[in-house]
C-alpha cells in the first residue's frame, strides 16, 4: 500500500467550474517548490478551516511536479467541507494538505476496463492517461445523472475518442453493465469508483470473473458483518508506553485519543485511509472498505476509526 505522510501548506493557483456542482482546484507550493510525487489512484487530504479534513483524488498531470489538481463535488448533505471549497476558497488562498496516499493503485495488466460514476471519475483520469502512455488496451465507461453534471467528459471524449463511453442517465439510462461485464474478458482488470449502488451492481455483474479482477474505491463503507469480538480488549501504544481499554461502545480511535495519541482522521467510516496505523502485535478485525484480502490476511496495519481486535490485545505503533 503506497502511503506518504506529511503536511504542507499549498496555495490555490486556479479554481474552475468543470461541471454542474463540481469545481476543480489547482494547488501549488507558495514558493513554487516541487511537490511530492504520486501515482494514479492517489489522493491528498485537505485540512479545511471549517474544522474538517477531506480527501480528494488527484486528477491532474502526474508528470507535472509543481501542481496538484483535485475536483470537488458540492455535497448538499455534507458537513461543510465542500461548501467551503465551493463558496469560500479562492485563488490565492492557502490550505494545508497531507499525503499523497494511494489505497487504489493501478496494477499492471494487458487490458483495463474503467467504470466511473459521477465524481468517481476523478481517480480514473490519471489511470486512463497512464494506460494510454503505456499503449495498453483500455476502455472507459462513464455514467452520470446528466451530461452537464459529468466533470471532464468532454476532455476525455475529445482526447481518447471511441475508447470513452459517456452515458448520461437522462439521455441513455443506466450503464448497461450486463453488456460490458456479462462475459469475462481474459487478462483484464476492472477499476470502478462511484456511488454505492453502482459499486454493488458492478460487483454483482463481476461474479463470474476471476478473483482479484475488480478493484473498487468507495465513498461510503459497505455493510459489515458483526464484530468478531463483542467484548472489551486492550490496546498498547508501543511508542508512548501507554495502554487503554477499548469497550464495546468505543472505537479504537476514540480509545487511543483518550490515551493521548494524536491521530489524523477524516471520514471515520473506513473509506478514506487517513488513520492507517501499523499493528505490531495482535490480530485486527478489519472493518474498512479499503484493504484487499491479502492485506487483511497480513494483518500488519488497520484503520482505527472502524476496525477492532479479534483477540484480547493489540499493540499499535503509536
Amino acid at each position: 500500500m503506497d502511503t506518504q505522510i506529511g503536511r504542507m501548506a499549498l496555495e490555490v493557483s486556479a479554481k474552475e467550474e468543470v461541471a454542474d456542482g463540481v469545481v476543480a482546484l489547482t494547488l501549488a507550493h507558495p514558493a513554487s517548490a516541487r511537490l511530492p510525487d504520486w501515482t494514479p489512484g492517489a489522493h491528498i487530504d485537505l485540512f479545511l478551516p471549517v474544522g474538517v479534513t477531506r480527501q480528494y483524488s488527484l486528477c491532474g498531470d502526474r508528470w507535472d511536479p509543481y501542481t496538484y489538481r483535485v475536483a470537488v463535488l458540492r455535497e448538499r448533505d455534507g458537513r461543510g467541507g465542500s461548501t467551503y471549497v465551493h463558496d469560500t476558497l479562492s485563488p490565492g488562498d492557502r490550505v494545508d494538505a497531507g499525503g499523497p496516499r494511494n489505497h487504489f493503485p493501478l496494477a499492471p495488466s494487458e487490458k483495463y476496463l474503467f467504470i466511473g460514476g459521477g465524481i468517481g471519475i476523478t481517480p480514473l483520469l490519471p489511470m486512463v492517461h497512464a494506460a494510454e502512455v503505456l499503449g495498453t488496451d483500455w476502455q472507459l465507461l462513464y455514467g452520470g445523472r446528466t451530461r452537464a453534471s459529468m466533470a471532464f467528459a468532454e476532455e476525455l471524449a475529445g482526447t481518447h475518442g471511441k475508447r470513452v463511453h459517456v452515458v448520461p442517465q437522462d439521455e441513455r439510462g443506466l450503464l448497461d453493465l450486463p453488456a460490458w461485464l456479462g462475459t469475462p474478458i481474459p487478462d483484464t482488470k476492472i477499476y470502478c469508483c462511484g456511488p454505492a449502488p453502482l459499486l454493488a451492481a458492478v460487483e454483482a455483474a463481476c461474479a463470474a470473473w476471476p478473483p482479484n479482477t475488480l478493484r473498487t474505491e468507495r465513498f461510503t463503507a459497505g455493510e459489515q458483518a458483526a464484530p468478531v469480538r463483542e467484548t472489551s480488549f486492550e490496546v498498547e501504544l508501543r511508542r508512548s508506553g501507554r495502554s487503554v481499554t477499548v469497550t464495546p461502545d468505543d472505537t479504537v480511535l476514540e480509545a487511543v485519543r483518550r490515551a493521548g495519541a494524536e491521530v489524523v482522521t477524516s471520514c471515520e467510516q473506513g473509506t478514506c485511509g487517513t488513520c492507517l496505523t501499523p499493528v505490531l502485535e495482535g490480530t485486527p478485525d478489519h472493518r474498512d472498505a479499503i484493504l484487499t484480502g491479502h492485506e487483511r490476511a497480513v494483518g500488519d496495519c488497520m484503520f482505527l476509526c472502524v476496525s477492532r481486535s479479534c483477540g484480547d490485545r493489540l499493540v499499535l505503533d503509536l
